[in-house]
């Protein structure tokens, strides 16, 4: 399994606007090999708010399709009602391959 990691930040007040966005759906979840999406938000930090976007997909080929969907090419449009200056102050993608778990019996 692997899990991409969008580690998003944002001006300061944004971060708890944004999370529900990244889980709302529409076409991801219908994807081969998508498994979840999570949403993490970092703490501590005065300078900016920070969200980490977890996808979880089943090979890296299942995400790279991802990224050439038309599920994906809609997630990422801006809203056409959306005015004025960006929230977002950069990301960095990160690729994970989940190589051991423990989970609760």
């Amino acid at each position: 399994m692997f899990v991409v990691s969008n580690r998003i930040k944002m001006k300061t007040g944004f971060a708890e606007k944004m999370a529900p966005r990244f889980t709302q759906g529409g076409g991801i979840e219908d994807l081969k090999g998508f498994v979840k999406t999570e949403v993490l938000a970092v703490q501590g930090n005065p300078e900016h708010d920070e969200l980490h976007v977890n996808t979880y997909w089943e090979t890296l080929e299942d995400f790279e399709a991802w990224k050439t969907s038309d599920a994906f090419k809609k997630a990422h449009q801006r809203p056409s009602q959306s005015q004025g200056e960006s929230p977002m102050l950069g990301s960095e993608l990160v690729i994970y391959e989940l190589k051991s778990q423990l989970e609760r019996p």
